[in-house]
Formats: structure tokens, sequence, C-alpha cells
């Protein structure tokens, strides 16, 4: 379930947002003071903060900067109206996104849900290119630090797939790309390929599910095997 740290301190306006959040499957923590904002999100982990500019003790803009020497967390800032230059000073310190009172919950859900796929996406995407290294200059390619042994026909063919992870390429499209100019290989020339790739990675102790097969349709990198 994801957390939503939601900083308001008009208990009216709390309480709407908190209950479309809860609706839409999240977890939610309310607090109403700016002072303790920059204190709680050191303890805890909340995948996304929507918080009032104008709070009592300390404003929403200097919890964000506080924030921001610490932590990622996608912040989305609330306001009743905002001038362009304190739009921009907020988005420069770090705010994903201004949203103006009065606002629909219901926008403001989907704002987040927004947010939090483009970083699920990232991280993701970070994740990937930590643990596999492809390099085209010199053919060669590393699972977590360990060189996998490929062919130029394998290491093409790894690549393709790799280089549009959750693409599916039909046998054709992946003969076409390896030789282009021999329409005489038999398609199933590929499943070969394929296998022996599986196995080099599997040698490893990586999931060679990461070249992944789709019944009737062809292969494709799968990005959810990489653990």
């Amino acid at each position: 379930m994801q957390h939503v740290l939601i900083v308001e301190d008009d208990a009216d306006i709390a309480h709407q947002v908190i209950l479309f959040f809860k609706a839409s499957g999240f977890k939610t923590t309310h607090i109403m003071d700016g002072a303790s904002v920059v204190a709680w999100v050191k303890l805890n982990t909340p995948d996304t903060i929507i918080m009032d500019v104008m709070l009592p003790n300390q404003d929403g803009v200097e919890c964000l900067k506080q924030i921001r020497q610490f932590s990622m967390v996608p912040i989305i800032m609330v306001t009743a109206k905002v001038a362009e230059a304190d739009r921009l000073r907020g988005l420069e310190l770090g705010a994903d996104d201004y949203v103006c009172k009065p606002f629909s919950g219901a926008e403001l859900v989907m704002r987040v849900k927004a947010i939090l796929r483009r970083c699920s996406a990232h991280e993701s995407q970070v994740h990937m290119e930590e643990l596999i290294e492809v390099n085209t200059d010199n053919l060669t390619v590393r699972i977590k630090g360990q060189q996998l042994i490929l062919t130029k026909v394998e290491f093409d063919l790894f690549s393709l797939l790799y280089h549009a992870p959750n693409r599916i390429f039909s046998r054709q499209h992946i003969l076409e790309h390896l030789q282009p100019s021999n329409f005489d290989i038999a398609d199933r020339v590929i499943d070969s390929h394929i296998k022996n790739i599986r196995k080099k990675i599997k040698h490893l102790n990586f999931s060679p599910k990461i070249v992944g097969s789709v019944y009737g349709a062809g292969y494709r990198f799968d990005k959810q095997q990489i653990g």
C-alpha cells in the first residue's frame, strides 16, 4: 500500500483529501504544523507528499527546501493562489507539481498516481542498468559484474531486446535485424540463438527468463524478471 503524507492546516480540506486517497487504496498520514514535517519525513518513508504552501510555524516552501537536502520523494505543493515567480521558485527547489485551491480530489489522486508511475519506471530502468551493462562499442554484456560470453549474433539479438524492454519482437523482425541481406535463413534459427543466450545467462546464476517468449508472437526482454 502506497503511503501519502498530507500536510494541510485546514482540517476540512485535509479530511476530504484523505477520503479520496483512502478510497483509492492509499495509506495516509496527516500533519497540520509545518515545524514537524521535516523531522517526520526523516523518520518515515512516504511515497509522496502533498503539502500546502501556507502552514503555521514553517511554510511549505521551507519544508520543501529542507526535505530536498536528504530526500527526492515526490512533492506536490498546494496553494490558494500562486504567482508565476513563486511557482517557478518552488519548482526550482524541487517541487514535482503545483495544485491551486480549490481543486478536485479525484484530479489530485490522478496526479499522484501519474508521478508515482513515472518514478517507478525510472527506478526500474536504473535498477536494470545497474545489474546489466550492454556495451555496444566493444560488443560486451556484463550481468552483476560478470561477463556474459556471447557470439556476435547473440550479442546483436540480446542488444535488440534489451534496448526495447517489454516490446515483443517477432522471429521475422529479429531475423531481418540480424541478417537484413539474407532471406534464406529459417526464422527458427532464432529459437536456437535464444536457447543459447538463456543457457549462458543461467550459468551466471541469473534468471534466463529475462529473455522471455510470448507464445505465437516472439520474444522480449522482460524487466519484471529482474530481482
